[in-house]
């Protein structure tokens, strides 16, 4: 015969019971034989339920019940949030979002269907919905998204956009972006800083045409045998086409006066103004000379005024944001290799924000065509 199992009421009537008889002066094994118990049972129960009655016994019998369901329920809400850290920041949307969540869920929690819809948020019948086929030219245009941001890790999809639609591959920006973001690519965050302008006139002076200013600055860098290297960047500021990147070990006014004299002649024309600080490199005799020479006109900024060379300095962000940091260089003939390659890539290849998507170099050209008759006698 199984064992009996008693509900709290059936133990305390028995208790009650066993006491009355021990009470006639029965004793305790005659009473535990009468009530079809064992002598540690009739003490377990007395520890457990004496000096309660049968509404006490239900009453707590009701808070057990309350206390397991609290639990389950406090133990079902923990589940869901560590489910929703699993899936980390960000909505999801899209049902494709919403059904590859669910099935993550599933796989890494063995929770049901049911359970991980109702996390994410997906009505089942979604969830069971075949997804949709993916055509060969959206797989294409996914596909080379990948490869622009793997090759360029801190372009953002409005430059991807661009190449794609160079390529023929998409023409709707919007169409564009979904596809980005679904594809979990890397979007860097754009920071707009403060326009300030200067107070003397080369400073409050725009480029309207090609070589009317350059822009010069130095920037610092260093090989991993911890050797510094100086870049020297030469911009032209209306077609934003980077002139030079020339690095070097340290440079002087005699090796900038070099580098420029090798623009001048290498590409057949000289500016009407140089826009440079005020660095010891760029106060120099040497320079001076070189620009009442050649009638150059230099334009220094404002001691401390970095935002009067904003273009340069503009420059100067992308070109650390886009190599710098993004290479280690172990010889100086490694960095003149790799800065002159990201040098004719940004110049031909690189589509620039403020040039309506255009490279520097098909900027000019456009616009000499343009002006051809104007250019020719500024030039």
């Amino acid at each position: 015969m199984g064992t009996r199992r008693h509900t709290p009421e059936q133990v305390i009537r028995k208790l009650r019971e066993g006491e009355k008889l021990i009470g006639q002066g029965q004793g305790l094994a005659e009473v535990c034989k009468q009530l079809e118990i064992s002598e540690p049972t009739w003490h377990r129960w007395v520890a457990q339920y004496g000096g309660m009655k049968a509404d006490d016994a239900k009453r707590l019998k009701e808070l057990e019940r309350e206390n397991a369901r609290l639990k389950k329920i406090v133990a079902d809400q923990l589940l869901d949030i560590d489910m929703l850290k699993e899936l980390g920041p960000g909505k999801l949307v899209s049902p494709d979002r919403k059904r590859r969540a669910v099935v993550v869920l599933q796989q890494r929690f063995r929770v049901s269907e049911r359970r991980a819809c109702r996390v994410v948020g997906q009505h089942r019948s979604m969830q069971r919905r075949p997804a949709r086929t993916v055509p060969d030219a959206e797989q294409m245009l996914r596909a080379r998204l990948r490869q622009i941001s793997a090759r360029h890790p801190r372009w953002g999809w409005r430059k991807a956009h661009v190449i794609a639609a160079r390529e023929g591959l998409v023409v709707n920006r919007k169409r564009t972006h979904r596809l980005w973001v679904e594809e979990g690519l890397k979007r860097p965050q754009r920071t707009r800083k403060k326009q300030r302008c200067g107070p003397a006139r080369h400073q409050r002076m725009r480029a309207q045409r090609p070589d009317q200013m350059w822009a010069l600055d130095f920037q610092v860098d260093v090989t991993v045998d911890g050797r510094q290297v100086r870049f020297l960047n030469i911009i032209d500021e209306f077609t934003r086409e980077a002139l030079a990147t020339r690095p070097a070990r340290s440079f002087n006014a005699d090796a900038t006066v070099a580098v420029l004299d090798g623009l001048v002649a290498s590409l057949g024309r000289r500016p009407e103004h140089i826009r440079m600080d005020n660095g010891p490199e760029l106060t120099a005799f040497a320079l001076a000379d070189w620009c009442r020479f050649t009638g150059v006109d230099p334009a220094f900024i404002d001691p401390g005024s970095p935002w009067q060379n904003g273009v340069c300095e503009s420059f100067n962000g992308r070109f650390r944001d886009e190599l710098l940091v993004c290479e280690q260089f172990n010889t100086l003939l490694e960095v003149q290799v790799l800065a002159e390659d990201w040098r004719i890539e940004y110049n031909t290849y690189r589509p620039h924000g403020s040039l309506d998507g255009l490279t520097p170099e098909a900027f000019r050209t456009q616009w000499i065509n343009n002006h051809e008759d104007s250019y020719s006698c500024w030039a």
